[in-house]
Formats: structure tokens, C-alpha cells, sequence
């Protein structure tokens, strides 16, 4: 995909919103690179290079803009138009896969050659994946010195550098400045168990109210809780837990992110769990100019403008509570979830502030090993209780927990739709809301059905052909209205 230059330098005269992340403007004159909408002087345009990626830029010689902080710029563009192998990849480093593994070991993972692998990305993004892993482990630790009280060395671990002295030298030779002096006088007051503060930027406009309202009706007694529009969840990242709350930042166009400290060294997976979760990296301008057209949904686009999917931090306890509702009420399904938490999952320790939340969810391995008897009793009919055993055993048996890779996430739905109990609507409710998948698109589901008139599954997905590929936002705005 190119850049038409003269369409970005639009765009960053305006210093429209909706375009932030989507490209990134090098400025020949500062040696800096910056994001649509900085607030700077916009530069002439003869000065101006445009480049999707922040590593694009970076590989170029420019140096991250201290004002807008391009490390804040929401994500998805290279995603949108490159082919599965890229964007697995792109996925996985972005997960934070390259601080502990080699390019050889993401390329086997991936089912190709390491140089196979080397050239497509190369090909595709301009940048090869080392740099790509390299500025996205600055970019974090930019962001970290700006934003927490953490000190360079936990910043410099918690970005996935394996050496401060290599962190130091790396971020020197990026931003002309040491770690130290890019945080200045500014540090933030540091008191011990205070919990760590991350900022998720997204596109405008944004349906918080909305989503906050899809979440807490299906949030798990004892794992989720939503209330005075914040969410709180416990979070399980291989040994480690701990809470996560995130709200709406008051006059700007992101999420303030809060996490236990000890979860310091997963900030990478928990923030791109997080990014998926809330739906962050979606495109409401794209979005709404395919489903404007449509005379059943164009009021309620209007109604609720920059309406998001919302997405599963776990995949594997969103998929068993898409089992557990099927044929079911939302708050009967709910009931159910957290009945599993309590009686299978383990007992957690929160804060006194945080009363509702007592249990992690139970894992794969942990749910495989309960009988179907044993799970039936929460409530479930007995072939219902054998389907979420089987599931928790496949996942067991694949060993998946997060971060989970995209390989796996892909060949989710296949593995999924061989087993008995599970059907059409639970793998395109999994494809939406696991897969994130903006072109899913459940056409079965009673409730879609109905707000379409009660027209039968087959006239739905004629109808909603012309909503592709952004069907499964089609879905969203029909289940909230």
C-alpha cells in the first residue's frame, strides 16, 4: 500500500485526528518525525516525507517528536492491506516476541524460512524485523520515561532489553539524548506498590459509554467489573497476576491504563491485549463510510458514531463464554462464567479497593482437569458441560496462553468448529470478538435477526453483503440499538 503525499500533507494541515497513526511525516528540516496531528508548525511541504511506520522513518534517520510522541499513534495501518504472513509477524513482534526469541525462531513458528521471513517483511514494511522489534522497544521505554515513575532500569527490563547499558546506548544513539535526560526534571513522585500508568491513544470519535455498557453486562462475577465508566479485570500473564483498570483520559483521544506492579514485565502483551480488547486500532472514518449508505443503519451510525467491537483479553475464557451462551440469556450466561470462576479458578488477593475481584479464571489445563460432571453441576446440560471440557482440552493440548501467537488465533475457528457442540455462531462470535475480524459476521444470531425485521439467516447475509468488510461493526450497531 502507498502513500498518496499530497493526501497525507492534507491531512496533517488539518491535523485531523482520524488519520493519527495511519502515517507518519519526517520533517527534513528538524531531522524529527511526527504524527498528523502534532501541534508544531506544520512544515512546508517540500520539507515533508510521509512513511507508514515509525521504524520507516526511523530507518531513514529521523528522530521521534518529544511533543506529539509518535509512540502514542494508535496502529493497524500496515496491518490492513499486507498479506497473513506479514502481519502474523507484525503481530507477534508487537507482542514483544523478538526480546526473547530469535527472527529464526518466529520465522519456524511461522511455518517458513528465516530468510523467507527477512524478505517479506522487508518487502512489505521497508524495514526488516529487527528494526521493527528495535523501535518498538524504544518506543515503549519513550513512552515508559514519560508517563511512570519507573525507574531506567526497570523501564529498560520492562521494554524487553535484556541490558541497560545496551538500552542506554540504543536510546542515545535514537533520540540524541540519554534515558535520563529525556525524562528531565520531570519524574514522576515513585511510591512503593503504586501501580504502573500507561496511555492507549486511539482515532476518533469513540463509543466509551457503549462499550463499557456491551462489557458489563457479560462481565464474569469475580473476574470483570465495570462501574463508574472504568473497567477492572484480573490479568494472568504465565505465573504472574494482578488488575488492570482502564478509563476514558479527559480531553484526549486515549485510555489511561492502570496495572498491578507486577505485571511490569508484560506491559508489552498486556498493552496490545488491551488495544484489542477496547477496539483502540479501529478506523470509525472507513468505517462509517461504508455503512452510511445502508438506509437501516444509517441512523444508527449517526446515533452512536465511532462504535467499537469489543474484543477478549483471554481468548480462551472468551470462547468458553461464548459456549456457555449459547441458547441462553446474556445474564444467565454470565451467571454460569462466573460460577466457573469461583468453583474452578484460582482464589486472587486483590487490594482493598478492589472488592469485586476474587478469582482467576481457570486456565486450559486447569478446566480440563475438572470432570463433565463436576462442570455440569454449576448448572449446564450435560452435553453442553462435555463441549466446554473438550474445548478446555484442546486448548490444554496446544499449550496456548498468553500471549497467545497468531498462528494460533488463526487456526482457532477450524480445530474449534471440529468439535461437537460448537456451531456456526459460536466460531463467527469467536472470529469477532477473539479473531477481531471486522468482516465477521454470526448470521444466524436471533437478536441480528430480529433487528433486520425477522427475516431468515439467508436474507440477512444477502442484506449484509454490502456492508463487507466491515460487517461485524454492521452487527455491533444492530445489537446496541
Amino acid at each position: 500500500m502507498r502513500l498518496d503525499p499530497d493526501s497525507c500533507y492534507g491531512a496533517l494541515l488539518a491535523r485531523d485526528a482520524r488519520f493519527d497513526g495511519s502515517f507518519f511525516v519526517g520533517v527534513s528540516t528538524t531531522g524529527v518525525y511526527c504524527r498528523p496531528v502534532c501541534p508544531a508548525r506544520t512544515p512546508r511541504r517540500d520539507r515533508c516525507t510521509f512513511y507508514r511506520l515509525a521504524a520507516e522513518a526511523e530507518k531513514a534517520g529521523y528522530r521521534a517528536c518529544f511533543r506529539c510522541r509518535p509512540e502514542l499513534a494508535p496502529g493497524g495501518a500496515p496491518i490492513d492491506a499486507v498479506p497473513r504472513l506479514v502481519a502474523s509477524a507484525l503481530a507477534r513482534i508487537e507482542q514483544g516476541y523478538l526480546n526473547e526469541h530469535s527472527v529464526a525462531a518466529l520465522a519456524a513458528e511461522l511455518g517458513v524460512s528465516d530468510r523467507h521471513l527477512r524478505r517479506a517483511v522487508e518487502d512489505e514494511l521497508g524495514v526488516s524485523p529487527v528494526e521493527l522489534a528495535q523501535s518498538r522497544r524504544l518506543a515503549l521505554a519513550k513512552q515508559l520515561l514519560a508517563d511512570t515513575a519507573l525507574s531506567v532500569t526497570e523501564i529498560a527490563f520492562a521494554s524487553g532489553f535484556r541490558s541497560v547499558r545496551r538500552f542506554n546506548a540504543l536510546f542515545l544513539r535514537r533520540f540524541a539524548r540519554s534515558p535520563s535526560s529525556a525524562r528531565g526534571g520531570s519524574a514522576l513522585a515513585r511510591e512503593p506498590g503504586a501501580p504502573l500508568k500507561l496511555r492507549l491513544d486511539f482515532r476518533p470519535p469513540f463509543q466509551w459509554s457503549a462499550l463499557l455498557t456491551f462489557l458489563a453486562a457479560r462481565a464474569i462475577p469475580g473476574v470483570e467489573s465495570v462501574s463508574c465508566g472504568e473497567y477492572r479485570r484480573v490479568v494472568r500473564v504465565g505465573e504472574r497476576t494482578g488488575v488492570l483498570c482502564a478509563r476514558l483520559a479527559p480531553r484526549k483521544n486515549s485510555l489511561s491504563l492502570q496495572l498491578s506492579p507486577a505485571l511490569g514485565r508484560d506491559l508489552p502483551t498486556i498493552a496490545m491485549r488491551v488495544r484489542e480488547l477496547f477496539d483502540l486500532d479501529a478506523r470509525p472514518l472507513a468505517i462509517r463510510e461504508r455503512l452510511k449508505h445502508d438506509p437501516h443503519l444509517a441512523p444508527l451510525v449517526r446515533r452512536r458514531p465511532g462504535l467499537r467491537i469489543p474484543g477478549a483479553f483471554d481468548p480462551f475464557e472468551a470462547v468458553i463464554r461464548a459456549l456457555l451462551g449459547q441458547q441462553i440469556s446474556v445474564r444467565a450466561a454470565t451467571t454460569l462464567a462466573g460460577r466457573i470462576a469461583a468453583r474452578f479458578g484460582q482464589p486472587f488477593s486483590a487490594s482493598l479497593a478492589e472488592p469485586a475481584l476474587t478469582h482467576v479464571f481457570p486456565s486450559p489445563k486447569e478446566l480440563s482437569r475438572v470432570s463433565v460432571a463436576e462442570i455440569a453441576a454449576i448448572g449446564l446440560p450435560r452435553k453442553r458441560a462435555e463441549t466446554v471440557r473438550a474445548v478446555s482440552a484442546a486448548f490444554a493440548e496446544r499449550a496456548i496462553a498468553l500471549p497467545i501467537t497468531r498462528q494460533e488465533l488463526e487456526d482457532l475457528p477450524h480445530w474449534l468448529r471440529a468439535i461437537p457442540g460448537v456451531g456456526a455462531w459460536t466460531t463467527e462470535y469467536v472470529a469477532m470478538r477473539v479473531l477481531h475480524q471486522p468482516d465477521a459476521f454470526p448470521a444466524t444470531d436471533l437478536g441480528l435477526r430480529r433487528a433486520l425485521g425477522g427475516i431468515a439467516p439467508r436474507a440477512v447475509s444477502e442484506r449484509a453483503a454490502a456492508w463487507s468488510p466491515w460487517r461485524a461493526y454492521a452487527v455491533m450497531h444492530l445489537w446496541c440499538a
